[in-house]
């Protein structure tokens, strides 16, 4: 199985439809990789499948969005939404670790030593967090978020500070005898003191004792705080992806 649909199943849209070489995800517009076009096979006719994509998303008031990978094989797909005038946006990294004892953490010796909380769910204070920092929209849009988390098999970890409240989560997304590190987030007030670097840790460890060898991950580019504490774990540069969007078309009006 390749990275690609490792992510595909790590992070599963609930409403989803092959049409011979796209898939088509949807999740109410909550995140953009639950809600774009995943071109897992080039495709003839760009011009029909892109009417047909903008279509099936306009009937679920979803704007067209693809994760397109970099690389050669995007080439004809990237000249047709030039054409159409497709946005460039989120360009992000694809990390994969492959040694069996990585160094984990960020070496900060000042972070609590209390307990990580591991469990098969999500809990309130788990989505709560997470949500504070990478979510958007209110309970019915975190309620979409839960039934994506939860569609494979995953592990959730939380670190609390020294007065008990959560500073940081992570998920641990199990895939064909692979972990996909998911929804890392730290308190706003709490960065930088060692919290990431320790649910890393945790996840990691408990990747390894569930038999897991290989691990990967997904960072924004321009987010070196992050990328500087993967590397430090092990982590290399496997590929790239960003998210091209149709621009929103304006209707002629007589004014």
């Amino acid at each position: 199985m390749d990275i690609e649909e490792l992510m595909d199943r790590a992070w599963p849209a609930p409403e989803r439809e092959d049409s011979g070489g796209w898939v088509l995800r949807a999740a109410r517009g909550v995140t953009q990789r639950a809600n774009s076009v995943w071109p897992r096979e080039s495709v003839e006719d760009h011009g029909a499948a892109l009417r047909m994509a903008t279509e099936w998303y306009r009937s679920r008031r979803l704007p067209l969005i693809f994760q397109v990978f970099v690389g050669s094989r995007s080439a004809a797909l990237n000249t047709a939404l030039d054409v159409q005038g497709f946005t460039r946006q989120s360009e992000t990294l694809i990390m994969v670790s492959r040694d069996p004892s990585p160094k984990l953490g960020d070496g900060n010796s000042d972070a609590p030593t209390t307990a990580i909380e591991i469990g098969d769910e999500p809990s309130e204070e788990w989505l709560r967090l997470w949500w504070s920092v990478d979510g958007r929209g209110g309970d019915a849009e975190l309620d979409v978020a839960r039934s994506i988390l939860t569609g494979c098999p995953s592990l959730y970890a939380l670190v609390r500070d020294d007065d008990g409240d959560p500073a940081a989560v992570g998920r641990l997304a199990m895939v064909d005898g692979k972990g996909g590190i998911y929804c890392m987030a730290t308190h706003a007030w709490r960065r930088r003191r060692g919290y990431a670097g320790r649910v890393l840790d945790a996840l990691m460890a408990a990747g390894r004792d569930r038999g897991l060898e290989e691990f990967w991950l997904l960072v924004m580019a321009s987010n070196a705080g992050a990328r500087s504490l993967y590397e430090g774990a092990g982590f290399e540069e496997h590929g790239r992806y960003l998210y091209r969007q149709a621009r929103p078309r304006r209707s002629l009006s007589g004014c």
